[in-house]
């Protein structure tokens, strides 16, 4: 497969994958990323260098909130992100749009 059209692809659904993982608790950064890339079997690899700038975004837009973690012991303090009542608002905007989306692009496929 072309790395070009993968990437492409892949840049318009991030922001929906990293909010469908934030929906039911709190995550930090490195875990966000731990789980896109199990969860799909490494097709959704992401580097910091890409997965923070979505964060801050998304931060910026109101649908996540932040919180540092109090470092305890050898634990070092941690980034949590949680999904906002507009995050969950937008995901449920996302998702609904990207089931059209899908259902399109396979009505299409279908008829070649």
């Amino acid at each position: 497969m072309n790395p070009k059209y993968e990437q492409q692809m892949k840049k318009g659904v991030f922001e929906m994958l990293v909010l469908v993982l934030l929906k039911n608790e709190e995550k930090y950064g490195y875990q966000l990323i731990c789980e896109l890339a199990d969860k799909s079997n490494g097709m959704f690899t992401l580097k910091e260098g890409t997965l923070y700038p979505i964060l801050y975004r998304m931060e910026d837009d109101g649908l996540v909130i932040s919180r540092w973690s109090e470092p305890k012991g050898k634990k070092v303090s941690r980034k949590y992100y949680q999904i906002t009542n507009s995050g969950i608002q937008a995901l449920a905007e996302m998702l609904e749009l990207w089931k059209e989306f899908q259902n399109k692009v396979t009505s299409i496929m279908e008829v070649e």
